[in-house]
């Protein structure tokens, strides 16, 4: 090796190369020949990612990261987003476009201050993108001090971006250029336009679906599932920001620095607490038609124990006494959990759980006898029995909360007409910026890191190293069945990620840049940067947060 060349491992071959001082991880793609069907996205350098232009200037271990990764996926729907943007920027110059969330496996967005959204003019966009990519342009990343990107970002009519940086306090910009037109992106972005290989672009409800690749089969689209009460959920929450002229992070930050923290706090809590009362009012009129059962379900750390606490006591108000059931507390001894396809405990799987002992405990309450409930030791990881009897008595109403509270076969001995079933999930509305969005999994996942490590005493690191385990059993076991809920609760609160910033921050640093779960700590480190932060102090006691920041009125 000369003094003009570097040592560069690669993760993915299991062998070391010499290459150029300064290299591109691109071009160390192409020595590699990693050019097949999984072509990478992006590289974790260090553990930490980095977009395939970033240049090796000393010896580092490289791993490729592919579409079938999820941060190869984020690279690759970012890049469509940078292309969806610039496309409308050329066609639309008055129109605003909000890229809002996630939903029917693809990107909603709408465009504004253009009339009517015609199928032509999602036509002629899409048409426009497909130029860019044929054209192979080239996405340059470029980083700028704040006055510079500042002045850049105005003269395009990015002011909620320039915002956001101003109010983040965030001394250096990283965007991305192409053709003259820059955007900002939090995360890099593939080389080439060429790279994105499969998109579609379609209307959808009042806006626009981006269709990305299936991660199994990228020579074909993820289908359009019908998620309508998943919209209507989203919908009815977006329509509270824009009434409180939140549209993005900025404006909330802009909020928290000028005095008016308390009252968005108090506004987020009294909508949620609002909707819960609508959603009692109903269960008391299905409970004169032959409900017995309330079944709550949801991916993990959506606040379903919150919310099923917040729930009886609504229901009580509407002059029906309740018993509460968690089904973590139905979970088998930890010794007998069923093995995943990986050889690892696999805790999502509805086979977790003890049916057998749940079904029988569930026919005798229904029947008028007494019964024994159990509580689930998270530390021991052992079912235990503490004397806790139980009896249904007349105008009693059975909740039932946990992930599988949907799955049919949980239930299979109770008739339909007897159940009512609601689906509670973190779906965050705001968003960073008008073409940033905040994906629920990265809300969830910082919840979880705060309970685990409070509650169960489990350290970031391990949350985050099981994370993916419970990101494929929500897939198998709960995202199927959401949509047969009869109605659904949005648990994200808007003020939420601001206040959970100084309480993860410390426990994502507990995690080693030799971890594994690194390159995930510190992604999340750089997102939690944008939020002025929250006093945990300033939420009310009865707050769903409270089930993971600790200090709650009912779990405490």
């Amino acid at each position: 090796m000369s003094e003009n060349t570097i040592a560069i491992y690669c993760v993915n071959t299991n062998k070391s190369i010499d290459v150029c001082v300064g290299a591109t991880l691109l071009e160390i793609v192409e020595i590699l020949e990693l050019t097949g069907p999984n072509r990478p996205m992006n590289a974790k350098v260090n553990n930490v990612v980095r977009g395939l232009n970033y240049r090796c200037w000393t010896p580092v271990d490289v791993e490729f990261m592919g579409y079938d990764s999820p941060s190869g996926k984020r690279t690759y729907v970012r890049s469509l987003a940078f292309l969806l943007a610039k496309a409308v920027y050329e066609l639309y110059p008055s129109g605003k476009l909000y890229i809002e969330h996630s939903i029917s496996k693809g990107y909603y967005c709408v465009l504004k201050h253009v009339g009517e959204v015609t199928e032509e003019m999602v036509k002629d966009i899409k048409t426009r993108m497909e130029m860019y990519v044929k054209a192979d342009s080239v996405l340059k990343e470029r980083i700028v001090r704040l006055d510079v990107a500042l002045h850049l970002l105005r003269k395009v009519g990015a002011n909620d971006r320039s915002v956001l940086y101003e109010t983040a306090g965030i001394p250096y910009v990283h965007f991305c250029e192409m053709e003259g037109y820059i955007n900002c992106f939090y995360g890099c972005l593939l080389p080439r336009t060429s790279f994105i290989t499969l998109f579609d672009l379609i209307s959808y409800k009042e806006g626009l679906l981006i269709r990305v690749p299936q991660v199994n089969k990228r020579n074909e689209l993820e289908p359009v599932v019908k998620q309508d009460k998943l919209f209507e959920a989203y919908k009815r929450n977006l329509s509270l920001l824009r009434s409180l002229h939140m549209d993005n992070v900025a404006d909330l930050n802009w909020a928290n620095q000028n005095g008016q923290t308390k009252s968005l706090v108090l506004i987020s809590e009294a909508m949620q607490e609002k909707y819960i009362s609508q959603i009692a009012i109903e269960v008391a009129k299905r409970y004169e038609t032959g409900v017995r059962v309330v079944l709550i379900s949801g991916p993990s750390s959506s606040g379903k124990t919150s919310f099923r606490n917040r729930l009886e006591i609504q229901l009580r108000t509407n002059l029906l006494d309740t018993m509460g059931i968690s089904l973590d507390d139905y979970f088998v001894n930890r010794s007998q959990t069923p093995i995943d396809e990986n050889g690892k405990k696999d805790y999502e799987s509805l086979y977790a759980l003890d049916l057998l002992q749940f079904n029988k405990d569930l026919k005798k309450i229904l029947a008028g006898e007494e019964v024994e409930l159990p509580s689930y030791n998270f530390t021991s990881g052992v079912r235990e029995y503490k004397g806790h009897t139980v009896r249904l008595k007349p105008h009693t109403i059975l909740v039932i909360e946990g992930i599988h509270g949907l799955n049919p076969e949980l239930t299979s001995l109770i008739p339909a007409e007897a159940k009512f079933k609601l689906y509670v999930s973190a779906l965050t509305t705001i968003s960073l910026d008008n073409h940033n969005w905040i994906p629920t999994s990265d809300n969830r996942l910082l919840r979880r890191i705060v309970r685990d490590y409070r509650t169960r005493g489990n350290s970031a690191k391990m949350t985050l190293d099981r994370w993916p385990s419970v990101r494929r059993g929500e897939d198998r076991w709960i995202f199927p069945y959401q949509e047969e809920a009869d109605m659904t609760f949005n648990s994200a609160m808007l003020y939420e990620l601001a206040a959970l910033r100084p309480v993860v921050e410390p426990l994502l640093r507990t995690v080693l840049p030799t971890d594994k779960a690194y390159s995930e700590a510190h992604r999340l480190l750089r997102f939690l940067n944008y939020f002025v932060t929250i006093s945990s102090d300033m939420l009310p006691k009865t707050s769903l947060i409270r089930e993971f920041v600790g200090g709650g009125a009912f779990l405490d």
